[in-house]
């Protein structure tokens, strides 16, 4: 290259002898560029404004989308933790609902094995008063059958008819020996 340069003498040979053997047109070079320059002014100002505010209302959207991304999903984690928290309550008094369904099971069996056992106590007191009352009335009838018999004993013994006063007396002496006898 340095050879070019040193041959043809000087830069505006050069220039012009590259743009002959290269060919360049500097008026159409020159139209070009202008024409170049009005389509990028033109895809600028109309096509790519318009794509980029497309792109940028996209990129807010997908952020705006992200935001509402990331406030659903701490909403849900809040929802499960009140969902767990709602079990775990839920938990906590069913185990105490069921424990106080235990205590109460036991004291209703312990209050009705204690009220049968008083009525079984009742029942066993009121035949002992049954069998002494009529222990008694047997122990009287016993003895009204003795007095009889020991009266009727002595007026064979004495072979006579005994009047009402004797009668009374031995019926007497007789039920007094056999309450003596029986206590």
């Amino acid at each position: 290259m340095i050879e070019i340069l040193s041959s043809a003498g000087g830069l505006e040979q050069t220039i012009h002898g590259i743009t002959e053997k290269f060919g360049v047109n500097w008026h159409l070079l020159f139209a070009q560029a202008v024409n170049f320059t009005v389509v990028a002014f033109l895809i600028w100002r109309f096509a790519f404004k318009g794509i980029l505010s497309s792109v940028k209302e996209r990129e807010e959207q997908i952020a705006d989308s992200l935001k509402n991304a990331e406030k659903i999903k701490l909403q849900l984690e809040e929802t499960d933790r009140k969902q767990e928290e709602t079990l775990k309550d839920a938990s906590v008094e069913a185990q105490k609902t069921v424990a106080q369904a235990r205590d109460q099971a036991k004291a209703h069996l312990e209050s009705q094995r204690e009220e049968a056992e008083t009525q079984a106590a009742d029942i066993v007191s009121k035949a002992r008063d049954a069998m002494k009352l009529e222990k008694q009335r047997v122990l009287e009838e016993a003895r009204e059958e003795i007095a009889s018999l020991v009266v009727m004993a002595t007026s064979r013994v004495l072979g006579r008819e005994l009047n009402t006063d004797e009668r009374d007396r031995f019926s007497d002496a007789a039920a007094r020996e056999a309450k003596l006898s029986s206590n």
